[in-house]
């Protein structure tokens, strides 16, 4: 057992542990991630207006508080689409500026210039202007890898001028805001003179503008994504990032919220449609099935905790179990501790692979009502569960079976280490006479 730790130990300190390191201090992934945080509260409140409009209730209902439910929604539908359209409707927008604010920052430009320069590129390719109108087909999900690329390279091509000098410096005594405006004129125009020639040239070779291209090619990537192996392998990297005492979470959500975010928005123009939902893992499928409890899904765990005959692992569970209610549980994972205890490695990688297995499966049955909101990662599993689905019963019943499987598997580990420890207060405390003086 020794020799197995120490290799596994060594594995991670020499491979895992540089790799994940230099993943979570990439600019590109950290403006990223920064990105989707920064467009968070807009979508979650665009999700919860797409659940007030389409109640979990059938057309033909006739009990009174869902008749009159559903008869105002439906009488009044254009109008309350209006904020999910501003909000869900255009998440490329505030992701777009979200993520051009936060390579900005790192590269040493002025964030609100920088973000509104994204802005700018992402229109420029994405919302085509024609019969005076212009088109909103991708200014919600089908538009999200086209804001990451614009809002990337126009921010990148603003650093490289201005690293080089390329730009436009006028004297100190002109006002700040009036030099920033002037600084950024050249950006502008490359980014203009670079991407629109582009957008033109691909059309008229392949008939489809910047962003339909750009779908057409991830395709199969996006369909790939919403797959058993891709939550399986998403599932393993976090667990073993956060084994080894990083973040993985951050990493994890940071490369799959553009393909959460592409399949959330199909789901919800399924749900307007009145068609069938064409998607399985979104992040609420992530939060509310595999991290039940924050990552490991270890609000079962927390629970058990409570009855330990061991004093520290009891003192744990008291301090963890409020928190992990939240899917708050740092108390745990460095207080039990879960981080590099090979005692506990085996149900804290495989746990939320096996509820994974579980979910996925009974979705793709038609047992468990798909994703069609996004709610906040904090919100308890449960109710996050049937919030994200329109408030259906089944993924609350889903919740249930995932914890009881993962206090199944964690029971035997936890009373294996639980013994360990016990055996060293034992022997603590027979180092000290009765008296409390040493032998």
């Amino acid at each position: 057992m020794s020799s197995l730790y120490q290799s596994m130990v060594a594995v991670i300190e020499q491979s895992i542990t540089p790799l994940a390191g230099r993943l979570g201090q990439q600019k590109y992934v950290i403006a990223i991630r920064d990105g989707f945080t920064a467009a968070l509260p807009f979508m979650i409140i665009g999700s919860f207006m797409l659940v007030f409009i389409f109640p979990p209730f059938s057309a033909d209902t006739t009990l009174g508080f869902a008749r009159a439910w559903l008869d105002f929604s439906q009488t009044w539908r254009e109008e309350l689409m209006l904020p999910f359209n501003l909000s869900m409707g255009v998440m490329t927008f505030f992701i777009s500026v979200g993520i051009g604010a936060s390579l900005g920052r790192q590269f040493n430009l002025d964030p609100v210039m920088s973000g509104l320069l994204a802005f700018m590129a992402f229109l420029l390719v994405a919302a085509p202007y024609a019969d005076g109108k212009i088109s909103t087909q991708y200014l919600s999900g089908q538009g999200i890898f086209t804001a990451l690329i614009t809002a990337i390279y126009s921010t990148r091509m603003y650093a490289w001028l201005k690293q080089n000098n390329i730009t436009i410096r006028l004297p100190k005594e002109v006002p700040t805001g009036v030099a920033r405006s002037f600084e950024i004129l050249i950006p502008v125009l490359v980014v203009i003179g670079t991407l629109h020639p582009l957008n033109l040239f691909i059309e008229a070779q392949t008939g489809m503008i910047l962003p339909q291209a750009i779908m057409h090619l991830l395709e199969p990537l996006v369909s790939a994504s919403d797959s058993l192996p891709a939550i399986l392998l998403s599932v393993l990297l976090c667990q073993i990032f956060w084994f080894a005492g990083i973040h993985g979470s951050l990493i994890v959500t940071g490369i799959m919220n553009p393909f959460w975010m592409a399949n959330l928005s199909a789901n919800q123009a399924a749900l307007a449609a009145g068609s069938v939902l064409p998607h399985i893992y979104l992040q609420g499928f992530w939060d509310h099935y595999l991290l039940i409890g924050g990552v490991g899904s270890t609000l079962p765990l927390a629970f058990l905790l409570l009855r330990s005959r061991a004093t520290h692992l009891r003192t744990i569970g008291k301090m963890g179990v409020v928190p992990s209610l939240f899917n708050i549980n740092e108390p745990i994972l460095f207080g039990a501790p879960i981080i590099m205890n090979p005692m506990l490695f085996i149900p804290f990688i495989f746990v939320p692979m096996i509820n994974a297995c579980l979910a996925y499966g009974a979705t793709k049955l038609g047992w468990i009502a798909q994703v069609v909101s996004l709610t906040p990662w904090t919100t308890p599993a449960p109710i996050g569960a049937s919030w994200a689905a329109n408030w259906a019963l089944s993924p609350v019943i889903m919740c249930g079976i995932c914890m009881v499987m993962s206090a199944v598997m964690y029971l035997p580990f936890l009373r294996a280490y639980e013994r360990s420890l016990l055996k060293a207060e034992e022997e603590k405390s027979q180092v000290l006479t009765p008296a409390g003086e040493l032998n």
